[in-house]
């Protein structure tokens, strides 16, 4: 049965803040430390959003390392076969490191421009508060897509954090997808 924090994580969508960039805020299962270790650590990142090594100190690099078959066991659509079954690498460079409270980095390999990432977390009492801040996504279509690749891959991030079975990806992933660009252009209404 899931908690009230579950479903209001589950319901919460990204905001649009401005064209390009969108935000999210998710209340997780503390401590602090244990969020950023998921954040930051190779293994633990690579178990809800993506693997690789993370210098820390602003200026080093980061690396993103997407094997989607280490986060779910679905088939995955035929236009994400490659990145699921072999791996793909994109990297970045830190610009924050503050353990264990921000941490944001660019974001190369999704287009031009690169894009920008910041990740706040904000102890509230046996929880932590965590924004999302993705910003510089060059067209509608990736702001939809990194969208709803945000919101699946946190709600992953609540799973291991609560230690439960992962919940579906690629099943989720289209029709999300389209439900973001659907928001973005009522927005534009």
């Amino acid at each position: 049965m899931q908690t009230q924090t579950q479903q209001a994580n589950a319901k919460a969508y990204g905001e649009v803040l401005e064209s390009g960039a969108v935000r999210f805020e998710r209340l997780l299962p503390g401590p602090i430390e244990r969020v950023w270790a998921y954040l930051v650590e190779d293994g633990k990142r690579a178990s809800w959003f993506c693997g690789g090594k993370t210098e820390a100190r602003a200026g080093g690099q980061i690396e993103l390392f997407f094997k989607h078959s280490r986060i779910t066991d679905e088939t995955p659509p035929e236009s994400h076969r490659q990145m699921n079954d072999e791996g793909s690498l994109m990297t970045g460079t830190v610009t924050v490191y503050e353990p264990p409270h921000r941490l944001a980095f660019t974001w190369a390999g999704m287009g031009d421009p690169d894009s920008d990432v910041e990740i706040e977390l904000t102890p509230m009492g046996q929880q932590v508060r965590l924004v999302l801040i993705h910003r510089r996504l060059a067209t509608k279509s990736r702001t939809a897509m990194v969208s709803s690749g945000w919101h699946l891959h946190l709600g992953l991030l609540e799973d291991q954090l609560l230690g439960q079975k992962p919940r579906p990806f690629w099943s989720a992933h289209e029709p999300l997808m389209a439900e973001y660009a659907q928001r973005q252009r009522d927005a534009a209404l």
